[in-house]
């Protein structure tokens, strides 16, 4: 079984910063990290490996530096990795990220299977998995929680909906995105460091993927972050300490005072 998993570099949450002006992550000088929903496509993907054989391609889209994710997931056990980089892709939506990483997955088929996280921490939006889906015609499962059998003509997963769960049968070649439920994620070994540290991972440009550079970057984004924003918080509270009995009685009656100012209460 060929597993194929796309994963993003994303800055550390707590240290995230954003430009203002221009609404986009300020990414010099944060430490980046492998986007935390994707370590459960990874980790899906080694036990698939591990219960049915084959092996894992973990493929990027981003500046070299994202080089760094892509070994650290060879070092927690794919097989091989591929990075995307360029000028060209800078300031891609979701749209057209899921449209070069498409075009990288085309070029290196054939394929079983496309595992993808839920989301990224940095965006929120869950839209490239499905993303890739449409744009490679594959069968989509998301927020699958669970994966019962696979065999080599069809894969059965369970996904979570707003009622419980809703079991899928797949034809193969599909893509699952994945959620927490799904596994939780090894750490890397020393022999996988080891590989990481050594193995070489083919960087690809668009000319290299055969996509249209119009359709690629800014120029090629049919979505535009128009302002971002700091919310003012202009909401006022007051805090009542209840140390004894008069100043219970002195909160409670303020308390009422309050609500029946705003009409919540009427006795």
């Amino acid at each position: 079984m060929k597993i194929i998993v796309p994963i993003k570099q994303v800055p550390e949450t707590s240290r995230v910063k954003i430009n203002e002006e221009t609404g986009t992550i300020i990414r010099d000088g944060v430490e980046n990290i492998i986007n935390p929903l994707d370590l459960y496509a990874i980790e899906s993907a080694i036990q698939l490996r591990e219960n049915n054989g084959g092996s894992i391609t973990v493929i990027s889209m981003g500046p070299p530096k994202a080089e760094t994710a892509l070994r650290e997931a060879i070092a927690m056990g794919a097989d091989q990795a591929i990075l995307i980089t360029g000028r060209e892709f800078a300031g891609s939506d979701t749209w057209s990220t899921a449209y070069a990483l498409s075009a990288l997955i085309e070029n290196i088929k054939p394929y079983d299977l496309v595992i993808t996280g839920e989301r990224a921490t940095d965006g929120d939006t869950g839209q490239v998995g499905p993303g890739i889906a449409s744009f490679l015609n594959l069968p989509l499962s998301t927020y699958t929680g669970k994966i019962e059998t696979v065999n080599k003509d069809h894969i059965i997963v369970q996904r979570l909906i707003e009622e419980g769960y809703e079991r899928l049968q797949l034809p193969l070649p599909a893509l699952l995105t994945v959620v927490k439920e799904i596994a939780y994620p090894r750490l890397p070994t020393l022999r996988g460091k080891q590989k990481a540290r050594t193995i070489d991972i083919p960087i690809n440009s668009g000319k290299d993927i055969k996509v249209k550079e119009e359709e690629l970057g800014l120029k090629g984004s049919p979505t535009r972050v128009v302002r971002i924003y700091r919310p003012q918080v202009t909401r006022k509270g007051t805090i009542l300490q209840v140390k004894d009995e008069k100043t219970l009685a002195e909160s409670v009656d303020k308390l009422i005072s309050f609500l029946k100012e705003k009409k919540i209460v009427s006795f």
